[in-house]
């Protein structure tokens, strides 16, 4: 049984889908027509996925679909839904970045920098939202069990087993933050709070160290082009 039944039938509630590919222009005109139409009070902006590879050896194609889905995509939508929210006085944003946002990474370089966009969005957009009722909130979670490791080809067994965390809580925390309309930046689990404190504030070659982009002969254009 799809989902939307399920939820029908176990809470009576109305649930409507609208399939939609957000790093299509016209697909993204549709779901904001949606919400011109019918404004709605929490907006979860979850749309997202992975890739490996350098910039020089993945295709354009690709990395420009990240880019257009994690920021062009996730901000036309937020503000579509904002506009509503504002006017009414009451409503929640909710931007799911991630962990990666601190971390500038080989491999996953547009990922790291759109989640970061994502975040600062939302640092940012919660300041000119101050005393309007309306919340904002950037989701960063650490690894969590989801379908996304393996759509974006990522071994999960090479991550410790104490990194990696259940979806249900990291809905949980984020929800329990918007009830209470704060913090702004939630960072499910205390070991990824911590994670995130050393990441800020770590020397920058020590930080280079731990994410493995560091190498003896201290020659990164030499190890792109070894790729």
């Amino acid at each position: 049984m799809p989902l939307a039944d399920q939820l029908h039938t176990a809470l009576g509630t109305r649930c409507e889908v609208l399939p939609a590919d957000l790093t299509a222009d016209a697909d993204t005109e549709r779901v904001i027509a949606r919400i011109d139409a019918d404004p709605i009070d929490v907006l979860v902006n979850n749309a997202g996925f992975g890739t490996t590879g350098t910039i020089a050896r993945s295709t354009r194609a690709e990395q420009d679909a990240m880019v257009r889905l994690h920021v062009l995509a996730a901000h036309r939508l937020a503000q579509a839904a904002l506009q509503g929210m504002v006017s009414r006085g009451r409503g929640s944003l909710i931007n799911v970045s991630s962990v990666a946002s601190w971390l500038p990474s080989r491999g996953t370089v547009n990922y790291s920098a759109t989640k970061a966009y994502l975040r600062l969005y939302v640092e940012s957009l919660a300041l000119e939202l101050r005393g309007t009722g309306v919340y904002a909130q950037a989701l960063c979670p650490g690894f969590t069990h989801t379908e996304f490791h393996e759509r974006a080809r990522v071994d999960k067994a090479r991550q410790p087993h104490w990194m990696w965390m259940d979806a249900d809580r990291v809905v949980r925390e984020s929800l329990e933050a918007m009830r209470r309309a704060h913090p702004t930046v939630v960072i499910p689990g205390r070991r990824y709070q911590v994670i995130v404190f050393l990441l800020r504030w770590l020397p920058r070659w020590v930080r280079d160290l731990l994410t493995g982009r560091f190498r003896r002969d201290g020659a990164i254009g030499s190890r792109a082009r070894q790729r």
